[in-house]
């Protein structure tokens, strides 16, 4: 499984340590990934993902993984939540006619 955020495209950085003698090896910074559920509202179900803890963090800032996914672009995201998020707009829009 790839260290990637399917919601902001958090990944893997590169830096190095460095020792009291200022010896540098290379090290990897991993992001801090959760598989986790999201409740949709437009969808009424449970949606899982493997989100960073800043991504989880994100979603609750703007009120939600419905609102979330409509805020943000479809660079930043994964293949499956653009799927949802195609869903989700989907069925906002027959609710709405």
């Amino acid at each position: 499984m790839s260290k990637k955020c399917e919601l902001t495209g958090r990944t893997v950085q590169f830096g190095n340590n460095v020792s009291h003698a200022m010896n540098k090896t290379r090290r990897r910074f991993l992001p801090n990934i959760q598989s986790t559920s999201l409740w949709s509202d437009a969808l009424s179900q449970n949606i899982r993902f493997r989100v960073t803890a800043y991504g989880l963090r994100c979603v609750e800032h703007n009120g939600g993984l419905d609102t979330y996914l409509q805020k943000t672009k479809d660079e930043k995201l994964s293949t499956s939540a653009i799927r949802v998020k195609r869903r989700i707009k989907t069925a906002l829009a027959k609710a709405a006619a």
